[in-house]
């Protein structure tokens, strides 16, 4: 059983934020999946699917960013998922705006949500794709930054990036190890045909 989370804040004006970008991925990963939100449970708005035998949950949590982890440590109990197969889905500042990166484990870096998924659960060797959001030309202080909104000058950029993250996110829950999402990822061009994702009809966390 595999459990992808995307993380963000679920009120309505907080949708198009920077710090919503795991939101929009896991959209875009229940999409490939065939899944749609349609329940909450866990304090998460959940979509499931089931791919070659295996249930897989898609999931946005619904206690703002700073407790995400209060969500993922009860649908981890749930559900019985192994750490090998959580996997994060969130912004990054340290990374330039609309690059996607896979990475096998680690710290949590300066993003509140992932400390407190890492403090909630103890964990730490879960997988997470991270989506850069870090634009040099904004001198904003952080904490400003990652909840204004993104430019629409950059819709297309992020929602490519999205649907990347998304697709990758896909790819593991069908069974794909870390090192063939890691290396499909770097095959791939940073900017995709985002012809049906479109960062101004985010969808709702609701």
């Amino acid at each position: 059983m595999y459990l992808i989370v995307g993380l963000g804040n679920p009120e309505k004006q907080y949708e198009k934020t920077f710090h919503n970008m795991g939101f929009i991925a896991a959209g875009d990963a229940a999409e490939a999946l065939g899944a749609k939100f349609r329940k909450k449970e866990c304090e998460a708005s959940v979509a499931e699917a089931h791919i070659n035998g295996e249930k897989v949950i898609i999931a946005r949590p619904l206690t703002y960013m700073n407790n995400s982890g209060r969500a993922v440590k009860q649908l981890m109990a749930k559900y019985k998922i192994d750490e090998e197969n959580l996997l994060v889905v969130y912004d990054d500042y340290d990374l330039p705006k609309g690059k996607v990166r896979i990475r096998a484990g680690g710290s949590a870096g300066t993003h509140n949500g992932m400390r407190s998924i890492i403090g909630e659960t103890g964990l730490t060797a879960f997988p997470r794709i991270r989506i850069g959001i870090r634009d040099e030309e904004v001198k904003i202080p952080l904490i400003n930054y990652v909840l204004s909104e993104v430019r629409r000058e950059d819709y297309e950029l992020f929602a490519e990036a999205c649907k990347k993250a998304g697709e990758a996110a896909a790819e593991f829950a069908r069974g794909a190890s870390i090192e063939m999402v890691m290396n499909k990822l770097d095959r791939k061009s940073t900017r995709l045909n985002s012809s049906h994702t479109d960062i101004s009809r985010m969808p709702s966390s609701a």
